[in-house]
């Protein structure tokens, strides 16, 4: 689809502004009752989906130009879907799809934000979008005693990422996943230096192509270790990663045959068999944060082809064969839970917003690359939002959220804990069983 295939929603959202809260039954706290950061910082209807569906809709009649305050409103976007999920309560519109598609448009225009530029390159010419060397990206796995299946047999390839592979400040979570995993006895191997992007954060940029490209070489590469190594499964402990490999690789048409999981999936799995026994216990007052990619953005995908029509004589518009929508409740939130859950000493308490309807982390959308102040301010919204539950730490399953929580506390000076999941269930694995 195109951004103009989305016409229809342009007309037919009523301006309810339901994109910009969580739903109205669910707000148990009025402080933290907004959903869409971008309306919530801003302030201005424009920020919101339902400006966003004007802005292009006067586009489409000639109305105005692409201009840089366009492009500001078009960028100053997370892209984490809660707009989209809030909509389909009151309305069944694409908010999030007429986005990415709108990106897409802009870029194929060549009206590219100065500030992404740079990471482009360096996915063009290094394979990853942290400005790094393309020779460094296995440097996280040194030392460590694991399979590469690029050379041995392995049925499970756990898959690093960027952000594991590069930021060294999160090399103890990618580590801490490799050692839980040979621990359960899991037959694993890493792809190390010869791992590349995903490109799903191109993707959400606008750049399409760089997502088929690096696409078909995602399953090339799966197809090859499959038939050579013996992988069945591949496992990652980032969420961008899982939902690119499991949801946007699907909706392209590129997805593997090999079966993806996140790392707290598996977790859940080799936990509910004995295979792994977390009997630590963990004295600590925590609180889950849904990571987007792994919540609403990881619900697979739902292919539908058809017409959209509207009846003679109603002034509703009607699908045929009738249209699924995805409506971020098939996201992955019980296994981190439950994982949690099964560590002694450890007590859950939810935020406000949670599951489907969570608060961003801020990292998302190149926000944290373009506005940096932006996916603080984000990210400090929702710090305080676990300490207003009474959370002595927040526990998240992504690096994007664990590094922008650990900038923002930085720099507010918040002394909250800050864990991915991995860690707690290192430590409540402890020594030998």
């Amino acid at each position: 689809m195109t951004w103009q295939d989305f016409i229809h929603d342009m007309q037919r959202c009523t301006r309810c502004s339901y994109c910009k809260y969580i739903p109205w039954r669910l707000i148990r706290n009025f402080r933290f009752s907004e959903g869409c950061p971008s309306a919530a910082r801003y302030h201005w209807h424009a920020y919101a989906a339902g400006g966003k569906f004007n802005l292009a809709y006067s586009l489409l009649q000639g109305a105005i130009d692409i201009n840089d305050s366009l492009l500001e409103v078009v960028y100053k976007c997370l892209m984490d879907g809660s707009c989209d999920i809030a909509c389909k309560v009151q309305q069944d519109l694409e908010p999030l799809q007429h986005m990415q598609e709108f990106r897409v448009e802009c870029v194929a225009r060549g009206y590219l934000l100065p500030q992404h530029q740079p990471y482009l390159r360096s996915l063009r010419a290094e394979d990853n979008m942290l400005l790094r060397r393309r020779e460094e990206r296995g440097y996280w796995a040194e030392g460590l005693e694991v399979k590469r299946v690029t050379s041995d047999k392995a049925e499970v390839v756990f898959f690093a990422g960027c952000r594991y592979s590069y930021d060294q400040d999160l090399w103890p979570v990618a580590r801490a996943a490799v050692h839980l995993l040979q621990r359960a006895g899991v037959d694993v191997g890493i792809l190390g230096a010869d791992e590349a992007c995903c490109a799903g954060r191109a993707y959400e940029l606008g750049y399409e192509g760089e997502l088929m490209k690096f696409a078909e070489h995602q399953r090339d590469t799966l197809a090859t270790v499959a038939r050579t190594a013996g992988v069945h499964t591949l496992v990652t402990a980032c969420s961008d990663c899982y939902s690119t490999f499991k949801v946007l690789y699907d909706k392209i048409g590129k997805k593997s045959d090999v079966e993806v999981c996140h790392i707290t999936q598996y977790l859940e799995r080799l936990i509910q068999e004995g295979r792994l026994r977390p009997r630590k216990s963990l004295d600590l007052n925590i609180t889950y944060h849904d990571p987007c990619h792994l919540g609403r953005l990881g619900e697979p995908w739902i292919h539908w082809q058809g017409r959209e029509y509207k009846p003679v004589g109603t002034q509703i518009w009607l699908h045929d064969p009738p249209k699924r929508f995805r409506r971020g409740t098939h996201g992955v939130y019980e296994p981190p839970r439950n994982v949690l859950k099964s560590i002694p000493g450890l007590e859950l308490v939810e935020m406000y917003r949670t599951r489907e309807y969570a608060w961003c982390c801020g990292a998302g959308g190149g926000v944290i690359d373009a506005y940096p102040d932006f996916a603080q301010w984000t990210a400090a919204e929702r710090l305080e939002e676990a300490h207003e539950v009474g959370a002595e730490a927040i526990v998240s399953a992504c690096p994007w959220c664990k590094r922008n929580f650990l900038d923002t506390a930085a720099i507010t000076k918040d002394r909250i804990g800050i864990f991915d999941l991995v860690e707690l269930v290192e430590r409540a694995v402890g020594g030998s069983e």
